[in-house]
């Protein structure tokens, strides 16, 4: 049996250094599904932009690994930080209490996309029998960086669940949270998804959607060809608005979305929203082979819902058309559960070669998982979805006879609730007419009639 020759491993500052198919071999083989924000074309994009890169505080130190003829095998995409901004898993505590014991806990190590929290693969491997070997050498290089330049940490932030074991360490601090996706469970209408809902929040949606075109608005979504220079300029405008209101310096120019445009315009969808012809309002999505990615949102004009058309229920219609798997629609935003999306858990490791700090943010680790997980039963408890237990309610109205006064109305309506399926009952004497709220595959209108003629009232039939 022949001895394969230990693997090596190196960085390199910027991705100009290596060969877009072979990072993009790496990044999304045949046998995974395609990010988008892994690709080669989108990480060089955040350098040549200059969005990216030691001026603004995102020095490359990427990690190739490599055989013994050189056949690139595996990267890791890694940043000297001078900051812990566009980052979304917030470690401003830690930073500070590191440095009020007298550490420098900048510049740091951080494994992630830039702007990004997208879960997603960071050992990016190559398909073949040495992937496991590959994916050591990458961690143990990162973790070797980290302590031989004795910096304060290593941060590897939003991992897909799919790869965590290959992050089992000893020395790795374990870090959950949570964002909202919508899972398409085999829909092929956005009226199939409307039905899976509970009546109150299927309402609450088709509110919202009419609001959101009463005044006249086109909305219109664009991929691929139908992109133009113009489109671009309105987005930017919208995305440059809102990031000087919510951030201050929005972290993207100009430039980056025109390499968007020249290089990835298959792999994105742009709603605009247009009043008159003039584009008001839009929302950017990347295109994966499994998921729909919301990024960014923008407006030069208010309308009510507007946001949640643009950036939900657009994605979701395309994702139901596209026969995606799901939308991911950002950090953060608990307003998103009652529009379909849905508590899921995000995963971030750290490694930290301080052992007292290592020690002091594990034990607040371990707290805030508890609290997560708590946080997220909380919400899931919320799901606008039908329980599996539960059925439907309708509210009926019937016409009924006989009813003179308080006391009939109030002996009728004691009847009903006695009967397992009718949520409420509520008798007009006056109208000659009781509303009912009941579970239709409980109660038929036959045993609501058997019911008020026991009670020495005559059944009229139901309204129409």
């Amino acid at each position: 049996m022949t001895c394969k020759a230990p693997l090596s491993s190196r960085t390199i500052e910027s991705l100009e250094q290596v060969a877009a198919d072979g990072w993009d071999h790496c990044a999304n083989p045949p046998s995974q599904p395609r990010n988008p924000f892994l690709s080669h074309a989108f990480l060089l994009a955040l350098e040549q932009s200059g969005s990216a890169t030691a001026d603004t505080g995102w020095q490359a130190m990427h990690i190739l690994a490599e055989d013994e003829k050189g056949e690139l095998l595996g990267c890791m995409p890694l940043y000297l930080k001078a900051h812990s901004k566009g980052e979304y898993v917030f470690d401003h505590g830690w930073a500070e209490a590191y440095e009020q014991a007298g550490g420098h806990y900048y510049p740091k190590l951080l494994c992630a996309i830039p702007f990004t929290p997208v879960p997603g693969r960071r050992l990016l491997l190559r398909d073949g029998e040495r992937r496991e070997e590959t994916a050591r050498q990458l961690l143990d290089h990162a973790m070797t960086l980290c302590a031989q330049n004795h910096l304060s940490s290593l941060h590897i932030n939003f991992i897909d669940e799919q790869q965590l074991p290959l992050f089992h360490h000893p020395d790795l601090l374990q870090r959950e949270g949570h964002q909202f996706h919508f899972e398409n469970n085999g829909f092929d209408t956005f009226d199939d998804f409307l039905a899976s809902l509970s009546s109150r929040k299927r309402t609450a949606i088709r509110k919202e959607r009419r609001q959101a075109v009463e005044a006249g608005l086109d909305i219109r979504q664009f991929t691929g060809n139908e992109l133009q220079r113009e489109h671009w300029d309105h987005f930017f405008e919208f995305y440059m608005d809102t990031g000087k209101r919510k951030w201050g310096t929005p972290y993207l120019n100009r430039r980056f979305f025109t390499l968007m445009h020249e290089h990835m315009a298959d792999q994105i969808l742009l709603v605009l929203a247009f009043r008159k012809g003039r584009a008001i309002a839009g929302a950017l999505n990347f295109i994966g082979s499994h998921t729909l990615y919301g990024r960014y949102w923008g407006a030069c004009e208010y309308h009510p819902a507007l946001h949640f058309e643009l950036c939900y229920y657009q994605a979701i219609e395309f994702a139901i058309a596209r026969r995606l798997k799901r939308v991911e629609a950002g950090a953060q935003g608990e307003h998103k559960l009652a529009r379909g999306y849905l508590p899921t858990a995000t995963h971030s490791r750290h490694f930290l070669p301080n052992p007292a700090f290592r020690h002091a943010v594990g034990d607040f680790l371990s707290r805030e998982r508890r609290y997560i997980k708590m946080e997220t039963q909380v919400l899931s408890e919320h799901s606008p979805f039908k329980k599996h237990q539960e059925k439907e309610m309708e509210k009926r109205t019937y016409h009924i006879d006989g009813m003179t006064c308080g006391g009939c109305t109030s002996s009728l309506e004691k009847k009903l609730l006695e009967e397992d399926g009718i949520e409420s009952a509520s008798a007009s004497h006056e109208e000659n007419c009781c509303e009912v709220t009941l579970d239709p595959t409980k109660v038929s209108d036959e045993r609501i009639a058997q019911i008020t003629e026991k009670a020495g009232f005559d059944f009229k039939g139901k309204a129409s």
